[in-house]
């Protein structure tokens, strides 16, 4: 444990680099060919057997140790957002529009680092470690779905995974048995009025009228009908009706998202939002079209995996906190690795102490702290090495 630890610090400055590198050079879900190649190419110098293209982008390669055990691996995804950025940084996106505002670049780094060391070591693995690069998480159907499609779970018997989180202080793990992060889903309606003139609104169906009327019914949904101690969210984020100024809208949009932390909940909300615009429409004599679409399911963490990473982290140099946290409503493909195999997702306390404010992910201003990259692949490598030696016992 001591040789992975003074490994990843050795290091240390080429993960920064690396992280660094990858942030100026962003690319979104679905487009990451560069990155999979850089990553491929990374993994290939090292000596270890690297499959390419999994599932899309996907990179997947493979750390033989010398001696016989359990096969664990380890992910990272690497895709960006349609993000200008606008954190002042030395080593800022060179891509317009795009950026890396959610920390992947950063775990990208840190697994590459972690095989680096592990490769180092690899005399005395007893089992194997297969690095899970997986493109497109932030954009459904996501990269995860795909890569399993492809193979990238054949023989393993663990996985682990973590994110690192910026508004969590830096030298924190945060854990939690079961429901994790909630299934993400999302909605699109389409209001079918009747427009005209915006002197004679009694000559119409007003869309945009019947819109608001809508998303004032929408919010019931969660806050009379769903249990309050289930968690859920129903939010409309787009509401479009383009029109000249003295012109009352014919059709209006509506987009928003689901989150939920139980099925039957997302079953019943899929089906109480259709009533709801049903009654709504009716009310003004006015069509619609409704679709609904599931996106990632509940990540739902493995109890004795979850126990073991988090007993783990509280040996680790550097962590300073190690404790459980409540479930959080955004969403992550990682939950579909976890329903083929055991194993657990934690967070990483990216949050520099001398900042005056954190922005959060997916924000334009988006930063963390770096070290936590170093925190993060000990625990990872900690976990591995841990995992592998309590299966030979």
């Amino acid at each position: 444990m001591e040789k992975l630890y003074c490994g990843l610090d050795a290091i240390y400055e080429e993960m920064v680099e690396v992280r660094r590198y990858l942030h100026q050079y962003p690319e979104l879900s679905f487009q990451e060919t560069n990155t999979a190649a850089y990553i491929a190419d990374y993994h290939a110098q090292l000596g270890h057997k690297v499959r390419r293209h999994v599932g899309g982008n996907g990179v997947v390669a493979y750390l033989q140790g010398a001696k016989p055990g359990p096969t664990v691996a380890l992910r990272a995804d690497f895709d960006a957002l349609p993000i200008q950025e606008e954190a002042d940084v030395p080593f800022k996106s060179k891509h317009d529009g795009v950026m890396h505002a959610c920390g992947h670049d950063g775990h990208t780094a840190t697994l590459l680092g972690l095989a680096k060391v592990l490769n180092g070591m690899k005399e005395e693995l007893a089992g194997t470690v297969v690095f899970l690069h997986q493109h497109a998480e932030e954009l459904p159907p996501g990269g995860a779905i795909a890569m399993i499609e492809d193979g990238c779970l054949e023989g393993v018997d663990v996985i682990f995974g973590t994110h690192l989180q910026a508004q969590q202080p830096l030298g924190v793990i945060s854990y939690r048995s079961g429901a994790l992060q909630a299934a993400a889903d999302n909605f699109d309606i389409m209001i079918q009025g009747s427009g005209g003139h915006g002197a004679a609104p009694h000559e119409t169906k007003d869309s945009i009228a019947i819109g608001a009327q809508l998303i004032n019914s929408l919010q019931h949904i969660v806050s009379r009908k769903v249990d309050p101690l289930d968690s859920a969210v129903v939010s409309v984020c787009n509401f479009v009706a383009e029109n000249p100024y003295n012109v009352i809208a014919n059709t209006a949009q509506l987009t928003g998202t689901v989150r939920t932390l139980k099925e039957e909940t997302r079953k019943f909300i899929e089906e109480e939002i259709e009533r709801t615009i049903k009654a709504t429409c009716d009310m003004f004599q006015a069509g619609y079209e409704y679709t609904y679409s599931q996106g990632y399911p509940v990540l739902v963490n493995h109890p004795k995996e979850t126990a073991f990473v988090a007993q783990v982290a509280k040996q680790v140099p550097g962590i300073e906190q190690v404790s459980e946290t409540l479930p959080i409503m955004g969403g992550e493909d990682y939950a579909y690795y976890l329903q083929h195999v055991k194993g657990t997702f934690f967070f990483t306390g990216a949050g520099n102490p001398d900042w005056d404010k954190a922005y959060p992910h997916h924000h334009p201003k988006f930063d963390m702290d770096e070290r936590a990259l170093l925190h993060a692949a000990k625990v990872l490598g900690a976990a591995t090495l841990q995992y592998m030696r309590r299966d030979e016992r």
